[in-house]
């Protein structure tokens, strides 16, 4: 058990390492609490999953989704990650990559809108 966990550290490293340019602009947007004073974490392992954006304070999670979810089978894979991280009392908010990349104004009016209904401390 010990080492499934080293390893999925060592694999969020990887990911934060080797982010995509939706990633880095998102990460641009959420870190360091620029967006409404939230606290931001990136690739955060949750139970068997790496979550791309963790807001543990809303109990938020944010995701970035690139081509790679596109077919049937990914499709269902992100629905199996989305009920698993709901069944633990996280809410999940998904946006495309192109979302991120060309509309960021609407995505981060999305994201403040998913906030306000989420329990600010």
């Amino acid at each position: 058990m010990a080492s499934r966990q080293g390893a999925k550290l060592t694999r969020a490293r990887e990911l934060r390492r080797n982010e995509t340019l939706a990633e880095r602009r998102m990460w641009e947007q959420l870190r360091n609490r620029n967006f409404e004073g939230f606290k931001f974490t990136r690739q955060v392992p949750v139970g068997p999953y790496i979550v791309d954006f963790l807001c543990r304070e809303t109990r938020l999670v944010v995701e970035v989704d690139g081509e790679t979810h596109s077919t049937d089978e990914e499709l269902a894979r992100d629905s199996r990650r989305t009920e698993y991280l709901r069944a633990l009392g996280l809410r999940v908010i998904r946006f495309q990559n192109e979302e991120v990349v060309h509309g960021m104004d609407g995505v981060l009016t999305c994201l403040s809108e998913a906030l306000c209904f989420s329990p600010h401390p």
